[in-house]
């Protein structure tokens, strides 16, 4: 068993989710920011690849104040669990996303370096599971998350991660949202970077929207 998986990304009308530095950029409007934190809020468990966490550095929290005093009305902590995919685990000690706020589960390989994993479990609310031999096993990792309460696993990137998830077949529905503007750039990142696929992956559109100053798309794997 493993939670229900779904991708929320912002791309621009290119394609591209960053430039060729790979840092952060905006791209989202005011109103598509309001429904991701929404839909954080709705979620288990936020999952990002280390790379996501070394060019944006996100705390991966929830925002509004009310979205979070409903989660703990329904029981649930005041933000969803935050999940770093970090085979080699090269997570920066002081990176936001080990605040304390939440609890953080970074999953690295049995390469990743024992020194530095001893470190980050003495981190408060920080838990380290290893999962595979060279890369993280997503597959193992997913199972470990549903057997700890996680039923609905939210991804936010980056590009490599989506491609990994989408090949081995672990993610149910895709939102993007695709602001108003051309980034270009031959070697910028993509919403789903890294090899290409054997074959085209086939996606029913289930929605279709103007949404702010963009277009916000939701897609299922067929």
């Amino acid at each position: 068993m493993r939670p229900f998986v779904f991708v929320n990304v912002a791309a621009s009308l290119d394609g591209k989710i960053s430039d060729e530095s790979r840092k952060q950029l905006r791209i989202s409007c005011q109103k598509d920011l309001e429904r991701v934190d929404k839909l954080r809020a709705e979620s288990d468990a936020i999952m990002v690849g280390i790379g996501t966490v070394l060019a944006d550095d996100p705390s991966l929290t929830v925002k509004n104040p009310e979205l979070k005093k409903l989660r703990i009305k329904e029981g649930k902590s005041g933000n969803p669990i935050r999940v770093v995919v970090d085979s080699k685990c090269r997570i920066p000690i002081n990176a936001k996303i080990l605040n304390g706020k939440a609890k953080t589960v970074v999953a690295v390989s049995r390469r990743a370096d024992k020194g530095k994993i001893e470190e980050l479990r003495k981190k408060e609310n920080v838990e380290v599971v290893v999962f595979g031999e060279k890369r993280v096993n997503l597959s193992g990792l997913l199972k470990h998350l549903y057997k700890v309460g996680v039923r609905k696993l939210m991804v936010e990137g980056g590009g490599t991660l989506i491609n990994s998830l989408i090949s081995e077949k672990l993610v149910d529905e895709i939102y993007i949202y695709y602001g108003s503007m051309l980034i270009g750039g031959k070697t910028s990142p993509t919403i789903v970077d890294g090899q290409s696929f054997s074959k085209p992956v086939e996606l029913e559109i289930t929605s279709l929207e103007k949404f702010g100053k963009g277009i916000l798309i939701k897609c299922k794997l067929v």
